[in-house]
């Protein structure tokens, strides 16, 4: 489990940069005005500013909204291809845990695993 959330929890990517002076009612009001999803939802929603080296996740834990931030002394977070037309683009967890470690997108081949997802 990953921020105190359920494995049943979407990971969705702000393709703009934010703000990152706002808090709770800022970036819900991103997630429902930009992204058109529900805060309440349970789902994690990321946001990163224009310089990549701030990132924030916000997420309802189903008693109150909890926001982890973190602040890059050295490098920028790496963004994956989002096409300017996506106002989100949802990821996995295992990609996000690559990007806040600073691991390159570019190159990694994941091995095949069973999901219960359809294609």
């Amino acid at each position: 489990m990953l921020f105190g959330v359920s494995g049943n929890a979407r990971f969705f990517l702000y393709s703009s940069s934010t703000d990152m002076r706002k808090g709770f009612n800022g970036l819900s009001g991103l997630v429902i005005n930009k992204l058109g999803q529900d805060p309440l939802s349970g789902d994690i929603f990321i946001f990163i500013n224009r310089t990549r080296n701030l990132v924030k996740i916000l997420v309802w834990d189903q008693t109150g909204f909890a926001i982890w931030h973190k602040r890059l002394e050295q490098g920028t977070f790496e963004m994956p291809k989002i096409e300017k037309s996506q106002a989100s683009l949802e990821i996995s967890r295992q990609k996000l845990m690559l990007i806040l470690e600073g691991i390159s997108l570019k190159n990694i081949q994941t091995r095949k695993r069973f999901s219960l997802e359809k294609k």
